[in-house]
């Protein structure tokens, strides 16, 4: 993964100045989410030395005038204001309020001139889009929640953007996948700085895991980004969902745009984050997991209906995606469903309450919608009418993905 890659691009520059690596500028904006917001004042605002991690010492900075309101109707008011991020070696964007507004431009300068000499600067979440639009990723690998990758690679195409990992250390730019993929990044970045144990004492206190494996893949969604109703590629893709379960390659799909394939790769590329090779491999899984949970087809059965070749090519790419075997899958979800609830009343409690394992599984607005939908809500009925499941009921197996009791 690109989780270490640069570890320390060839180690970041030396800072200049009054910066101090051990100095974390947190840049909050009005509009952003409370959840991605606190995390980096968690994680470098509070005082552990007694559990062996070392301190940091946090300056939470206004990137507007306040007060910023932030979810729920919060308003904060922050002690310092852009000016205090010249004394930061690390800079860090939790968020930011809209994928398709520009930020303001005293904070993307503010941005610039902290890289400039040589502070780390971090994006959490859509914290990368306000990295994008200082400059600070052109040429280089980003990701972000995969629900605004394509958005991202589309509007900034000089961006290398890989949706499937939960972050990606660029050496002094730094940048994560959503909301809990936030707390994977902070806690790499204690490890960078101070070592495993610190790192691990601190994932310790917030009882979290010390290191996550795997990347975002299995919370892909086959929903479209908004923009591509617009785009030419639009009928060319929605082709490819709708036959699925034929056997096609990246050459029939250019084709049918009238394009090389070339040409097609690249602007495939520009509308979607993702190769488009990757992309259909992605789909033929999303679409096994789903007959795998619906149907009683059996794995070489699947394996025909969803255009896999064989059933051992559906077995290799389903693991490396979800990491399980098609048939273990199966037996874990079949598992898990509630005894005595009806079809339709399993779909909504589903739907309510995801499995870590489910492409949906991490945030309920799935690409291209404009929000969260609960069914059981639309439906009249109150979440907890419902026998919610108890994860770790002893003898129920887990989903591949999910933590299994103590």
């Amino acid at each position: 993964m690109s989780q270490d890659s640069a570890t320390a691009t060839e180690a970041a520059r030396k800072l200049t100045g009054r910066r101090r690596r051990e100095v974390v500028a947190v840049l909050l904006f009005s509009g952003g989410p409370i959840f991605e917001s606190s995390i980096p004042l968690s994680v470098f605002g509070i005082d552990r030395q007694d559990a062996g991690v070392p301190r940091y010492r946090l300056l939470v900075c206004g990137g507007e005038d306040g007060p910023l309101r932030t979810t729920g109707g919060l308003e904060l008011t922050t002690p310092y204001g852009l000016e205090a991020i010249s004394r930061a070696g690390t800079v860090v964007v939790p968020a930011w309020r809209s994928i398709t507004s520009p930020p303001p431009a005293e904070a993307l300068d503010a941005l610039r001139r902290a890289h400039e000499e040589g502070a780390r600067i971090v994006g959490l979440c859509t914290g990368a889009f306000v990295l994008a639009a200082a400059g600070l990723l052109d040429g280089r690998p980003a990701t972000t929640h995969w629900m605004y990758a394509p958005t991202l690679a589309k509007r900034y195409p000089s961006v290398h953007v890989d949706p499937r990992e939960l972050f990606v250390d660029d050496g002094d730019v730094l940048t994560s996948a959503g909301t809990a993929a936030g707390i994977d990044l902070c806690l790499h970045i204690v490890r960078t700085d101070h070592g495993t144990e610190a790192a691990g004492a601190l994932a310790r206190r917030l009882v979290v895991p010390p290191r996550r494996s795997g990347g975002q893949e299995r919370y892909l969604d086959r929903s479209l980004p908004e923009e591509i109703g617009s785009d030419p590629l639009a009928e060319v893709v929605a082709w490819a969902l709708e036959h699925l379960h034929e056997q096609f390659d990246v050459e029939t799909l250019a084709a049918r745009a009238y394009m090389s394939r070339r040409t097609f790769d690249r602007r495939f590329r520009s509308l979607t984050g993702s190769a488009p090779l990757q992309w259909l491999i992605t789909q033929r899984v999303l679409q096994a997991q789903r007959l795998l949970e619906t149907s009683d087809y059996s794995v070489d059965e699947v394996a025909g209906r969803c255009g896999f070749r064989s059933p051992v090519a559906l077995r290799g790419h389903f693991r490396r995606q979800l990491g399980s075997s098609p048939a273990a899958y199966r037996a874990a979800y079949r598992a898990r469903r509630p005894q005595g609830v009806t079809e339709s009343a399993a779909t909504v409690l589903e739907t309510v309450v995801p499995s870590q394992g489910s492409p949906s599984g991490r945030r309920g607005a799935p690409m291209g919608s404009s929000a969260p939908v609960s069914i059981a809500a639309s439906a009249g009925s109150p979440e907890h009418s419902l026998p919610v499941p108890d994860a770790y009921v002893p003898g129920r197996p887990a989903l591949p993905g999910q933590r299994s009791a103590p």
